[in-house]
């Protein structure tokens, strides 16, 4: 059953949505802004984990969607000077020049070129370091890059949010979570937050899957079987990331894992919220903007288009395609087609503008469908598909 509202003219949305959580075992949002103002506003499911009610204004950990949300706050301090893209890093954290990364930019870094997919497996950071925001900012300052930073890409998964939070840090005085709520989410009266308050606890609905993934152990022999040696720097710190990300999964439905700042992962909000921020970054939203025009195209440019894995991870396809933080339209994940910028979350979450149609769109999910890489998550589809009618 779904419930919410539609404008007219979107009835097509709804149907589709309600079509693509019909088999859904868990619960979903989806909300949508078009010009500043919302035109679908649905809900629908279950919690079948701790048996929670479920509405618009329920929350849930939004995984890297988090990233599309901490790149918003990253834009608006490009916006008034207080960061430049092509600035080095090290012009910010003087200490991150270590290691051979002096002339790493903050576009490289944005754009998961820095060469820092994962710590140094010596560097002893595993699921229940990742709340210790000192220890892991300081475990990437000192670390090596795994490639010549700028010549390849490969996805940052959990390392990005501690780069790029640790650039707000320095130039602003505040943690992401610090901002994300002073120049956000309160201005714009979001439930949203990287650090989620205790008082808000009782919001939050568990994330949960019935899929198994893969161990790095049976990573490792699938790399291996394709001739790359996983004794290599990147594959060793790739296959420690596999492991930290599962435990850190587990930690995101922890009271811990919520109140943390893990700004590549963490986020705790609702679709609500994130179609309605990603409204103000392509127009007013109740006479709010966040980003400029300028800003947004600056924001939206391809950063990867060139580039290929890293070597030995060079033969395989590319499936990501990042502009400066965002995700966008790529093999794995269209959107509403060019012009679009967000990001998508694993295990189906996404949120996105796509600045031509003035559409700002938020999804959110409990069930996680975790493989988010050979392509669009499946409940997905129809609703693009009916809001891609819609603009014809």
């Amino acid at each position: 059953m779904v419930d919410g509202l539609v404008e007219g003219g979107f009835e097509a949305v709804r149907d589709a949505f309600a079509e693509a959580q019909a088999d859904d075992e868990g619960a979903a949002q989806l909300c949508v802004y078009r010009h500043g103002r919302v035109v679908v506003d649905l809900w629908a499911g279950q919690d079948p984990i701790s048996g929670m009610p479920w509405d618009g204004e329920s929350l849930s950990v939004l995984m890297s969607v988090s990233k599309g949300v901490t790149a918003t706050c990253v834009h608006m301090l490009v916006e008034r000077g207080q960061l430049d893209l092509l600035a080095p890093v090290r012009e910010y954290w003087p200490e991150f020049a270590a290691g051979g990364k002096g002339d790493v930019t903050v576009a490289d870094l944005l754009a998961h070129r820095a060469g820092l997919p994962g710590f140094d497996p010596a560097a002893g950071i595993g699921a229940q370091e990742l709340t210790d925001w000192s220890m892991c900012t300081a475990a990437l300052a000192s670390m090596a890059p795994r490639w010549q930073p700028g010549t390849a890409f490969y996805y940052h998964s959990i390392t990005w949010g501690y780069l790029a939070g640790e650039l707000i840090r320095r130039v602003t005085g505040k943690s992401v979570g610090d901002f994300l709520a002073a120049e956000i989410a309160e201005p714009l009266g979001l439930s949203l937050w990287i650090g989620l308050p205790e008082n808000e606890e009782y919001r939050v609905v568990p994330q949960f899957s019935r899929q198994e993934q893969p161990t790095p152990a049976q990573v490792a022999t699938v790399l291996g079987g394709m001739g790359i040696d996983v004794d290599a720097p990147l594959i060793r710190t790739l296959l420690a990331a596999v492991e930290t990300r599962e435990a850190g999964i587990a930690l995101l439905n922890t009271r811990e894992g919520h109140a943390a700042e893990v700004p590549a992962g963490n986020a705790i909000g609702n679709a609500r919220s994130l179609a309605r921020m990603y409204a103000a970054t392509i127009g007013e939203v109740d006479g709010i903007r966040l980003l400029t025009p300028a800003t947004v195209t600056q924001a939206q440019q391809p950063q990867t288009d060139q580039l290929r894995g890293p070597a030995p991870l060079d033969i395989l396809p590319v499936t990501h395609r990042f502009a400066n933080g965002y995700e966008i339209p790529g093999p794995a994940h269209a959107m509403l087609g060019n012009g679009s910028f967000g990001h998508n979350g694993t295990g189906g979450r996404i949120a996105f503008a796509h600045p031509a149609s003035g559409l700002a769109i938020g999804y959110t999910c409990t069930n996680m469908l975790l493989d988010d890489v050979a392509g669009p998550d499946p409940r997905w589809l129809p609703w693009i598909t009916a809001l891609e009618k819609t603009l014809d």
